[in-house]
C-alpha cells in the first residue's frame, strides 16, 4: 500500500484554495433567492457564513475555520451538504472536493489502467476522419490525427512536445488561427482551472503554471481571475491560412476512469 502522504506545502496550498473557492462562491449567492429575509444594509454582497452554514446544516465555526485554511477534517457528507447550498456546478463541486482531498459521493468508484486507457485514447484518435486530438491534465497533447494537424500548421506539424495552453499563450499562430481568441482562452482556462485542484501534487504542472505566468502577461492576469467550468462543446471558428474561414462543432469526451484524459472532435460544420 502506497502510504505516502503530499508534501505540506502542496496541502497549505489546497486548503488555501479551498478557502478562497468558498468565500467567492458564498458572496456570489442572493440571500432573497434563497428564501432569506432581507434586512438592513450589508457589509458584503452575498451570504454570511451563519446563513451558509444554517442552510447546510453544518457548525458556522466549522465553516470559518474551513475558509480560512485551517486543518481540518471534513466528512463527504457535509462536503456535499456545502456543495447543494453553495449552488455547485458540477465542475465546482468536483473541484470542491478534490482540495478536500475527499471522494465525492456522488461519484463511481472505478479504476483501470492507465496505459490502456491511453492506449484506446490513441487508437481512438487514429481511427476518426475529423480533427481530433487527446490530451491530459496539464493540456499535454498525448496523440493527435492527420486532420489536426492539417488544421494547426505550423503547430502540430512541429517537433514536440506539444502543449495546449503554452500554444494558446506563447504562440502568435494561435492568436492568427483561433477567431475570437480572448474568449477562447478564457474558456480554456476556465476548464484547466477545473481540473487544477485534482493535480497539485504534480510538480510538472506547477512548472508549467510557473512558466506561463512569467512568459505570458496574458496568462498571469487571466489566471488570477479564471473562473471554474465543466468541459462543453460549441462552435469553434478558425482563419486558416490557406483554407480560410473553418467553421467547427466541438465535442469533448472524457474517460470515466481517467478524468484528466479527454478527447476533442471538430466536427465540420455545414458551409452557412
Amino acid at each position: 500500500m502506497n502510504t505516502t502522504m503530499p508534501p505540506a506545502d502542496t496541502v497549505n496550498d489546497q486548503r488555501r484554495l479551498l478557502g478562497a473557492f468558498l468565500r467567492d462562491r458564498r458572496g456570489r449567492l442572493d440571500p432573497a433567492a434563497l428564501g432569506l429575509s432581507v434586512t438592513g444594509r450589508r457589509r458584503t454582497a452575498g451570504l454570511r457564513r451563519e446563513e451558509v452554514a444554517m442552510l447546510a446544516g453544518i457548525s458556522a465555526t466549522w465553516l470559518t475555520w474551513l475558509e480560512q485554511g485551517r486543518d481540518i477534517q471534513a466528512s463527504p457528507q457535509a462536503l456535499d451538504r456545502l456543495a447543494r447550498t453553495l449552488r455547485l456546478n458540477a465542475a465546482e463541486r468536483s473541484y470542491l472536493f478534490q482540495l478536500s482531498g475527499r471522494r465525492d459521493p456522488r461519484q463511481p468508484d472505478t479504476a483501470d489502467d492507465p496505459a490502456a486507457q491511453q492506449g484506446r485514447l490513441r487508437a481512438a484518435v487514429a481511427a476518426l476522419t475529423v480533427p481530433a486530438y487527446a490530451l491530459d491534465h496539464r493540456q499535454d497533447l498525448l496523440a493527435w490525427n492527420g486532420p489536426a494537424e492539417e488544421l494547426f500548421a505550423g503547430w502540430l506539424d512541429r517537433p514536440g512536445p506539444h502543449n495546449l495552453l503554452r500554444y494558446l499563450f506563447l504562440d502568435d499562430g494561435a492568436r492568427r488561427l483561433l477567431v475570437d481568441w480572448p474568449a477562447r482562452v478564457a474558456r480554456v482556462l476556465a476548464e484547466f482551472r477545473a481540473d487544477h485542484g485534482r493535480h497539485l501534487q504534480d510538480p510538472g504542472l506547477a512548472a508549467l503554471i510557473a512558466d506561463l505566468r512569467a512568459g505570458s502577461r496574458d496568462f498571469a492576469s487571466r489566471w488570477a481571475g479564471a473562473d471554474i467550468r465543466g468541459r462543453e462543446g460549441g462552435e469553434r471558428l478558425f482563419q486558416h491560412p490557406v483554407r480560410g474561414l473553418l467553421r467547427f462543432r466541438q465535442m469533448t469526451l472524457s474517460v470515466e476512469t481517467r478524468p484528466d484524459l479527454r478527447l476533442v472532435m471538430l466536427l465540420p460544420e455545414p458551409e452557412a
